[in-house]
């Protein structure tokens, strides 16, 4: 007896061969949970992209920004006997002066006036744009009136006090350099504003200038040891940086490496001869050089070629501020000494010859006072000009290389105007 062949049921095959199907919980066929969309991130605006932008080149910015501001101050700052220059910059003074004293005043706990306690956040930005607005000009004027290796030193001091201070890392210092820094600021504005007042230029001036900023700071610092009435804290923060850049200041003077603010040589140059004629406007100068050199900022013959015979003469005109006139009969106005020095084989540099009898007698020239010297027979070899204050600050400097002209055919002379 045969056993019956197995039924099959085409449709239970089917399901046997497909995957089961998940069940719930309830009993509920479920599917697997579809995958949620990636979300794309709006594309930044042209705003986010430069705040960005300038995260990432933050220095490069100060740095743009500095000099830029640095090179407008070039191009716009008038003469420094400008009365509105000389305001402004006072202006500034006591502004940023008060601005100290309520700092100060802050960090020894007290709250800040009422008056600015919505913009009390901003007063780091504003006493960096006072300093900055201060700095600038004082570089730039010290730059026209230095000369010599020391001068320059000092002004390279100064142009990097001024680049400091536009750095976040050098903000975050405190007061104290602020305080150390308006000192300074304090000396360089009363030692040209002194000279234009008084109408002539002295050493002296400078002396006084100091002792005008330590009294300045003097009370500065009375005001705030009235707060706490404890000195220690008072030298630290407020005596003891002013007085330190005093100290400094009266050192550098003492070496002469304090230019002689507001003094400066507009322009000077060696010439074969200098000529006087009396023109419209007072006296005119013409100034004979050969010519055909190829640096377009030397002027006349810095490489000059002697004939037995030949004077070399040096040619200056110097900027004096209006103010500085003759002050009483027989006052011949603030005195210039005019220096030859030598490179003498085996001697080295000697003074050959000086003139101390050249005075501003009258300030104020749009193309400055003009004065000039000469020595005859110059010998083969280099030479040097110092133009000096009467006490012995060089104005400008100017060096030039004798050379012997065996030539005997004649000469052709350029011709400019002093």
């Amino acid at each position: 007896m045969t056993s019956p062949e197995p039924r099959v049921d085409e449709g239970a095959e089917a399901s046997a061969l497909a995957e089961p199907a998940p069940v719930g919980p309830l009993g509920v066929v479920s599917a697997e949970p579809a995958a949620e969309p990636v979300a794309v991130p709006p594309r930044p605006s042209w705003m986010e992209r430069l705040r960005a932008f300038r995260t990432r080149h933050a220095k490069w910015e100060l740095a743009l920004l500095f000099f830029a501001s640095f090179a407008y101050d070039i191009l716009t700052l008038p003469r420094i006997d400008n009365r509105f220059t000389l305001t402004k910059q006072g202006v500034f003074l006591g502004v940023l002066g008060g601005l100290l004293w309520l700092e100060l005043r802050w960090r020894e706990g007290l709250p800040p006036p009422r008056g600015l306690s919505r913009v009390w956040r901003f007063r780091e930005d504003a006493l960096h744009f006072l300093l900055g607005g201060l700095l600038s000009p004082y570089t730039l004027f010290y730059f026209k009136s230095a000369s010599g290796l020391t001068a320059f030193l000092f002004l390279a001091g100064v142009f990097g006090v001024l680049v400091v201070n536009e750095l976040p890392r050098f903000r975050a210092r405190g007061p104290v350099v602020r305080v150390a820094l308006y000192s300074f600021c304090l000396t360089s504005y009363f030692a040209y504003l002194l000279p234009v007042l008084r109408g002539y230029y002295s050493g002296l001036l400078f002396l006084q200038a100091a002792g005008l900023a330590g009294a300045v700071m003097g009370g500065l610092a009375l005001a705030v040891h009235g707060l706490r009435g404890e000195w220690r804290r008072t030298l630290g923060r407020v005596l003891g940086p002013a007085l330190g850049v005093q100290v400094l200041l009266l050192g550098l003077y003492q070496v002469r490496a304090i230019p002689p603010v507001p003094l400066s040589v507009l322009t000077s140059g060696i010439y074969h001869g200098v000529e006087v004629t009396k023109g419209a406007r007072g006296k005119e100068y013409r100034l004979l050089h050969e010519g055909g050199g190829f640096w377009p900022w030397r002027r006349g013959d810095q490489v000059f070629h002697a004939r037995p015979g030949d004077r070399v003469y040096f040619f200056a005109s110097v900027f004096a501020p209006a103010s500085f006139q003759a002050r009483f009969p027989g006052d011949r106005g603030t005195r210039l000494t005019l220096r030859w020095f030598h490179d003498a084989p085996g001697q080295g540099w000697t003074q050959y010859h000086a003139y101390d009898d050249l005075y501003l007698g009258q300030g104020g020239r749009e193309r400055g006072y003009r004065t000039y010297g000469f020595v005859t027979n110059p010998r083969p070899g280099d030479w040097r000009v110092s133009l000096e204050t009467e006490d012995g600050r060089e104005v400008g400097r100017l060096s030039f290389t004798v050379v012997a002209d065996p030539s005997t055919s004649p000469r052709v002379f350029r011709s400019d105007a002093g």
